[in-house]
């Protein structure tokens, strides 16, 4: 026994001293120091500069630019870990951090998304012009850099990190925009012209403008004074009533207010079509499950490849929005198991060895790594490719049948499926009750709660006899009738499990992976849109007409034993805002009364294509 007890505790001091190890290790190995670049028309911005205490050799930069703040401040404050991984951050970088224009320690007018000018004169300015403003003074000023430079970041960073690719700094070489934003019109505030209700609170945070360089935040969350999503929002009826929690000051409110189409102001914010021409290599990275940004790395990787002659290279796994920067032993998103080590290896694999080779290495093309490296969902395995989508695929349709039949061919009889959709019960995106800033685990939920639902429509296969993999996007082209003006339509493709399908430790304790109805992609039409995300049009009572929904690309096995279902429906609440089903000229300005139940019908000659790895 008491030798049992001096092994706990040499246990014990060994994995106390190792944490104290990895969270001294940045202060004992690297030195930081804070300072202010100017940029070409005076405007300073903060920086923050890790630098190898070992200055026997020259580095690599490693640069981020940000809205979320470099802290902490202060040059004996450092962070617990720097870089992209902690495999990049002991290999040897010089990494900096830098507050973007206007936020915090920043000085400048902050802008959400702020447009890009080609051609930009004199004193000019853009993120573009930023960036290669900051590259240029440090390759200029800070000590013991070889002369090369990589950009990277996630999410809000990572669209900076799509930025530096423009009218890119000659010492610029690689960069790796990761669950970057594309367009704040199709990524993270609405999904083909719905507004996403879920992600109200951001406003906050992108809402409020400051007038001096700040240390300390200057906005804060209203308060809601509830836990239950559903029911807040319920409650709080038209989006007009939310001005009780953002006033005038808030900018961007007043912004998502008034420009509630494709109008110039998204248009000139997005930086999809502006990716020609590009020069550094690019890896991009994603999420296969991301909430938040799905849209913004499927068409940056898309139009690079398009459009430029570099190396471009895509990574997607099974993880929610950043998930690859975490590390876990098991990997799931919500109560779907991928497989164990997924993020570890992606970071020591693939992330480390592309910076490596265009920071340290001889930066060719010959990278080992593939064109396309894409975990499986279904399967549970990662596959590689030389392009994407895979050369070997083919597009398969199936339509829409009654009796709940989804069919790899379209009957000749003429029929319909209705259902009853009303605004004031609409269909919540997932069962979980809680009050979240950004939902995630709803991207693979169990879709059954829905699926039992009378306004929502079920089509599925007979059980599988042989697998079927999806590598690519998914069309709906739906045919729809509806009692009412307007109306949204979302569309589900889930992963129908089969009884006899075994429960893991992510599984909740109310379910049962036993026929599990894991959502594999979705996505939503507000109807206004279906011709034009810039000019909307009512629908016309009772009269047949085609909608058209794109879903994002999956790459998922449905495995033999499995069924493939597919869900329609016109709510998905709070997710998305409810449509009041009457036409009104901008529905962050509908009254109460606007709101009207509606039927809908959906004809037999909807369809859904798949994009399908040939067998």
């Amino acid at each position: 026994m008491k030798r049992l007890i001096i092994i706990l505790w040499v246990l014990t001091c060994s994995l106390y001293l190792h944490g104290q190890t990895e969270e001294n290790y940045v202060k004992e190995h690297y030195n930081k120091t804070e300072t202010y670049i100017s940029m070409r028309d005076g405007v300073k911005l903060f920086t923050t500069i890790y630098s190898p205490k070992d200055t026997s050799k020259n580095y690599p930069i490693l640069f981020q630019r940000t809205p979320y703040s470099c802290r902490p401040y202060g040059e004996n404050m450092y962070r617990s870990k720097i870089g992209p991984n902690e495999f990049l951050m002991k290999d040897g970088y010089i990494i900096v951090y830098q507050d973007v224009r206007g936020r915090w320690m920043s000085e400048g007018l902050y802008e959400n998304m702020r447009a890009y000018i080609p051609n930009k004169k004199g004193k000019q300015t853009d993120e573009a012009s930023d960036t290669y403003d900051s590259i240029e003074w440090l390759v200029n000023n800070v000590p013991n850099n070889n002369g090369r430079v990589g950009t990277w970041g996630i999410s809000y960073p990572g669209f900076y990190a799509t930025y530096s690719l423009l009218d890119a700094h000659p010492a610029l070489k690689a960069s790796s925009p990761q669950a970057c934003i594309g367009d704040f019109y199709f990524d993270d505030f609405h999904h083909n012209g719905a507004y996403l209700l879920s992600y109200w609170r951001a406003t906050t945070v992108f809402g409020y403008m400051k007038t001096e360089p700040t240390k300390n935040s200057w906005y804060t969350f209203p308060k809601l004074g509830s836990k239950d999503q559903y029911q807040f929002f319920l409650d709080v009826g038209p989006l007009s009533n939310l001005d009780e929690y953002y006033k005038e000051d808030n900018v961007f409110w007043q912004q998502l207010k008034e420009h509630p189409d494709y109008d110039e102001f998204w248009r000139s914010r997005g930086i999809i079509q502006h990716l020609k021409d590009i020069r550094p290599a690019v890896m991009v990275v994603g999420g296969l499950f991301d909430a938040e940004d799905l849209y913004g790395p499927f068409e940056t990787y898309e139009k690079i490849e398009a459009n430029s002659d570099n190396y471009n290279t895509m990574v997607f796994g099974p993880w929610s929005h950043g998930d690859w920067a975490r590390t876990k032993k098991r990997q799931a998103i919500g109560n779907v198991y991928f497989g164990d080590d997924i993020s570890e290896n992606y970071q020591r694999d693939i992330e480390t060895k592309f910076f490596y080779h265009f920071l340290k290495g001889d930066g060719s093309d010959n990278t080992g790594l593939p064109e396309a490296y894409v975990f499986d969902s279904g399967a549970r395995e990662w596959s590689t490719y030389s392009e994407w989508p895979p050369k070997n695929t083919e597009k398969k349709t199936y339509w829409l049948q009654s009796r709940q039949r989804l069919n790899p061919f379209m009957e000749k009889s003429y029929t319909f499926e209705t259902f009853v959709s009303d605004p004031a019960r609409p269909v919540p995106y997932s069962e979980d009750i809680k009050m979240v800033f950004t939902p995630r685990k709803y991207m693979t939920d169990d879709q059954r709660f829905a699926a039992r639902r009378p306004d929502v429509l079920v089509f599925e296969t007979p059980i599988l006899e042989e697998d079927i993999t999806m590598a690519g996007d998914i069309m709906a082209r739906l045919q729809v009738a509806t009692t009412g003006t307007d109306a949204d339509w979302i569309v589900k493709v889930i992963d129908v499990f089969p009884a006899d399908a075994e429960d893991t430790e992510e599984t909740q304790d109310h379910l049962k992976m036993s026929n599990y109805h894991m959502m594999v992609r979705s996505e939503v039409m507000r109807g206004r849109y279906r011709n034009s995300f810039s000019k909307p049009e009512p629908f016309e009572p009772g009269k047949k007409t085609e909608v058209s929904i794109e879903l994002q690309d999956v790459h998922h096995t449905f495995k033999k034993g499995h069924r493939i279902q597919v869900q329609v429906q016109s709510t998905w609440f709070p997710l998305i805002d409810r449509n009041p089903q009457t036409y009104v000229p901008n529905i962050f300005k509908a009254a109460e009364a606007d709101f009207k139940k509606q039927t809908h019908s959906v004809f037999n000659d909807s369809s859904i294509e798949f994009t399908v790895l040939r067998q």
